[in-house]
């Protein structure tokens, strides 16, 4: 008769505990937050390594953009420059943090490959390095927020604060749609390119060089757009612009919504990562 060691765990293959696994690992993963912030660190000085300004080229790119776009759109749309410089500066960072995130986080498992095939990692810090990478670069914008808010002279006052919980919204959804389209793309290496071009179709459709007001009465349908929905929870309370209820019952609507699927993919797929990659 054989026995069983105590302290052996044994994989049986008809009861595979698939969500206690992906539970584990998204805990084991976010314990890990430090590992991931000193690779996504590491990313970024590999990243500009030899540039002279590193980052910051980001904000002078927004920047020009912002002069550029600015002057044009508000001539070509004939609305206020006073009213449409800070909608357009502010929108456009918003943009490129948000559009950085979907594009990077479609990437996150396979641009790791070689990590995941030598190291024993949680997938989650994966997922974790790439979040906190596009953090990281975000920031770099912060000057050019402050710049703009200085110079026209916008004074959110206390309900600035807003825009933390906005914020956060916007983490959570990085940090799922990371997972979701990091598995879909590490199957399917052909899905990158159509994320980045569907992007750039959602940068027209959403209001960034145009403002909602002149959509009029079909402005309703922006609260069926999930990246408008995101950035405006952040972008009003920047503006000191009132803050619709229904914008923020559409951003958590559609940050469930993707937690769901992100959490079931994850649970059903976690197993085949390092195989896809």
């Amino acid at each position: 008769m054989s026995a069983t060691h105590p302290h052996l765990r044994v994989f049986d293959a008809s009861d595979p505990r698939r969500a206690s696994r992906a539970g584990a690992d998204l805990r084991e993963g976010l314990g890990k937050w430090r590992l991931a912030a000193a690779l996504a660190w590491g990313d970024i000085k590999h990243r500009y390594r030899g540039s002279v300004l590193g980052p910051f080229w980001v904000t002078l790119t927004t920047a020009a953009m912002v002069v550029a776009l600015g002057f044009f759109y508000s001539h070509i749309l004939k609305v206020d420059p006073g009213t449409f410089f800070p909608w357009l500066a502010i929108s456009l960072i918003l943009w490129a943090m948000v559009s950085q995130a979907v594009t990077d986080g479609a990437e996150c498992f396979t641009s790791a490959e070689s990590v995941i095939r030598q190291l024993s990692l949680p997938f989650t810090v994966h997922v974790l390095r790439c979040i906190l990478r596009n953090l990281l670069v975000a920031a770099h914008n912060l000057p050019l927020i402050v710049a703009v808010m200085f110079l026209f002279d916008i004074s959110p006052g206390i309900g600035v604060l807003a825009f933390i919980p906005g914020f956060l919204i916007f983490v959570c959804n990085a940090f799922w749609a990371a997972f979701f389209l990091g598995m879909i793309c590490a199957r399917f290496r052909d899905i990158p390119p159509i994320i980045s071009s569907l992007m750039q179709l959602c940068f027209f459709i959403t209001p960034i060089i145009w403002m909602p007001e002149q959509l009029g009465d079909n402005a309703h349908w922006l609260l069926f757009n999930p990246f408008n929905a995101i950035m405006e929870t952040m972008r009003a309370p920047l503006l000191g612009r009132p803050l619709e209820v229904g914008v923020w019952f559409a951003a958590i609507g559609f940050t469930v919504l993707l937690w769901i699927v992100a959490q079931a993919f994850f649970t059903r797929f976690r197993g085949r990562i390092a195989f896809w990659v």
